[in-house]
């Protein structure tokens, strides 16, 4: 599987902010980014929509040379309220913006 620079593709999730907060109704939308442990490396996006936000990411394979490629095309929805359980499992982007 391709191997992309951080950079690549933070580039490739900025191109559709406008598309998805006029589609969904988001509020704000930013990039997320978190290391995993030992070599996941998890990004997406942060999103506020009515009040709440949420993180909606998939999981990447992080190599000695900074490349990440994709593991699997799942996505998961975190919320910042404590009480409330991450939705995984998310086969296409669309789905999980559809779910918040």
């Amino acid at each position: 599987m391709e191997n992309l620079s951080r950079e690549q593709l933070i580039n490739n999730l900025q191109t559709s902010f406008e598309l998805y907060i006029n589609q969904y109704g988001i509020d704000d939308i930013g990039i997320f980014e978190e290391e995993g442990q030992d070599d996941l490396y998890y990004m997406g996006y942060t999103i506020k929509k009515d009040g709440k936000t949420y993180h909606i990411h998939r999981p990447f394979r992080k190599n000695n040379n900074g490349g990440l490629s994709p593991i699997e095309n799942e996505w998961t929805i975190e919320s910042d309220e404590p009480e409330k359980t991450d939705l995984k499992g998310y086969h296409s982007l669309d789905s999980a913006f559809r779910e918040i």
